[in-house]
Parts: C-alpha cells; structure tokens; sequence
C-alpha cells in the first residue's frame, strides 16, 4: 500500500534534527579518539582512550544504522518515523535499547562482535516490496559504509609508528562494521536480511516464518557460538576486511586494547 506524503510534511533534511544526547555520544567518542592519539601503546591512558573510542563509536553507528532505517520510510511516506523521532539519532527513542545498545556492547566487551540489534518500528507491510527491501537494507548498507570509510582513512593516514593506539582502534571500530554488516544480512527471521528476503516469500511461508521473529537474536547467539559456523563467518569477516590493505593484526591490537581486562 503506498504512502501519501501529509501537507505539512518538511521536505529535504529539515526533519533531521540530531539530538543533544547524539551530540554528546559524538563528544564522548572525540574525546576518546584525542586520548588514544597521544598515548604510549602499552599505557592505562591507550587503554581507557581506544575503549571509550570504541564503545561510543561503536553507539555513533548504530544510530546511524536505525537512521538510515527511519529516514529511508520516512522518504517513502511514513510520517510516524518522525513524530517518534527516529530521525533525531538519539539513542534513547529506539523501541528496544536494550537490544540495540546495551547488549551489543557487552558482545564487544566478551568477545568483539558487532552485533545487530532491532530498534526502530517501521510497518513495512504498509511498503510495496521494492520499497520494502530499501528500507530493511539501508541499515547493513549504512554499516558497510562505515567500514568503508573508516578503512580508507586507516588504509591512507595510519601508521603503526606514530599514534598506534588511535589508528588500532580506529582499525578494530571498522572491524566491527564488518561483522555487523555481515550479521545483518543473514536471511535469519527478525534480521535486516531477512526483511530484504521477506517481500519474495509466499503469504504462507511468511506466515511460518513470523513466529521466530522474536528468537532472531537467539538464532544469531546459537550460530555465533558454533565453532565450525563460527570460524567461517569471521574468515568471511577478515577477507573483506583485508580487501581494503589494512593489517588484519591491526583489529585485532585493537580488539585487546579495548578489551584490555583480557
């Protein structure tokens, strides 16, 4: 069912207000990242800068993942992304923060993993399936971007002499794009990829499908802590990570720095 767009709809970004609480995530993570730059590798100051630049960048993308969710159905004609406010990047607004922050930053604490998590309500069913599939891909993409991004900045400015600390953790934040990414495209019911998969399926297989939904996550933990399935999805991981000619040891020194109790 297509969307008309309301009367007093802003157009453009005028809706696109960034929150004083992203604002400070974003503060938070600088400051992180100014820690981690002028530290001896081995100090408690590497430590406490690259993991503060970490988690919070780690929070940054997220937003920015749910974001790109909510501005993509709101260009499609859903006004309700708004009015919840979706489209202020604060963290607080999600329908499940405890889902899409909390638990994965303890999954990067125990074990450095960009785990995806459900956070803005979006009635796709209200989409035609083209516009379905845009809107469920958008938050992979928008991870796959960031890995990009970072990965070139590491790949042209880092050096392994002069601010390791800040240039590992920088490498590590990457990483964990990466995984993300790659966690969210899998056809698992309640995944991005599933919802890219979704529209395809037959009324009576996504009428099956449905009641999983709540377990995606629990899905996810299961396969993750299968060591066969496990090894493959992060040699998967590190090939795409080492397409972009950054050291893969490099995200793993960042790894251990954020998660220096280890």
């Amino acid at each position: 069912m297509s969307r008309s767009f309301p009367k007093n709809r802003r157009s453009g970004l005028g809706a696109v207000r960034p929150s004083p609480i992203f604002l400070l995530v974003v503060a938070i993570t600088v400051a992180g990242g100014v820690l981690a730059w002028g530290a001896e590798l081995d100090s408690t100051r590497a430590k406490f800068g690259v993991f503060v630049l970490v988690l919070f960048g780690w929070i940054i993308t997220v937003c920015l993942h749910e974001f790109a969710h909510a501005f993509t159905a709101w260009r499609a004609g859903d006004n309700e992304v708004e009015l919840r406010g979706y489209l202020t990047l604060n963290p607080l607004k999600y329908s499940h923060p405890l889902l899409s922050i909390v638990l994965p930053m303890v999954f990067i604490a125990l074990g450095g993993i960009g785990l995806p998590g459900g956070a803005v309500y979006v009635r796709l069913s209200d989409f035609s399936p083209r516009t379905q599939r845009l809107i469920s891909g958008a938050g992979p993409a928008t991870n796959a971007f960031c890995a990009v991004v970072l990965l070139v900045i590491v790949r042209l400015l880092g050096s392994a002499q002069n601010h390791p600390a800040f240039w590992y953790g920088l490498s590590f934040l990457a990483f964990l794009q990466v995984t993300a990414a790659l966690l969210n495209i899998l056809p698992i019911p309640g995944t991005d990829g599933y919802g890219i998969l979704e529209p395809s399926l037959s009324y009576q297989t996504r009428r099956s499908l449905d009641q999983f939904k709540p377990f995606g996550m629990l899905i996810l933990f299961a396969l993750l802590f299968t060591p066969a399935i496990n090894r493959l999805f992060f040699d998967a991981v590190y090939a795409l990570y080492e397409l972009s000619g950054v050291p893969s040891d490099w995200s793993r020194f960042g790894n251990f720095l954020t998660r220096f109790w280890t």
